[in-house]
């Protein structure tokens, strides 16, 4: 926008619309004109009305830094707690597959331990069968 270009046609009677109006008063065109009709009336001079618009444009300046850091910190904190709420989810999946993990090693564990036991029962009673077998040929012989 061009401020001196606005603030002659708004000094020269310029009806803008409710929408230039508001961008016009934004960006401080219609102060300006306040200010230059105090110089006219005599209320202060020229170097008072641009001190007070310069001091005017420096607060809006510093309150929309203000805003514009605050955002950003808004903006970091919003991503930091998305963070630690992922991180809270994350955790609790890795518990859920390592408590998984954890009842599958046992059950294999248990699987094999249960092999082992069925397959050590397995020979056990091949191994004692042979030893019945053996007193019972020998008695046979003795009984013939």
């Amino acid at each position: 926008m061009n401020f001196e270009r606005a603030l002659y046609w708004v000094n020269v009677g310029a009806q803008p619309t409710d929408t230039a109006r508001n961008i016009l008063s934004r960006e401080g065109v219609y102060l300006m004109k306040h200010l230059q009709g105090g110089v006219k009336k005599g209320a202060f001079d020229e170097a008072a009305a641009q001190a007070k618009f310069d001091a005017w444009k420096q607060a809006k300046e510093s309150a929309l830094k203000a805003i514009t850091v605050k955002d950003e910190q808004a903006k970091r904190e919003l991503s930091k707690a998305k963070l630690e709420a992922e991180k809270k989810v994350n955790e609790a999946i890795a518990e859920k597959v390592a408590a998984k993990k954890a009842e599958a090693k046992a059950a294999a564990e248990a699987a094999a331990a249960e092999a082992a036991a069925q397959e050590a029962a397995a020979e056990a009673p091949a191994q004692e069968a042979p030893a019945e077998e053996a007193p019972a040929a020998e008695e046979a012989p003795a009984e013939a």
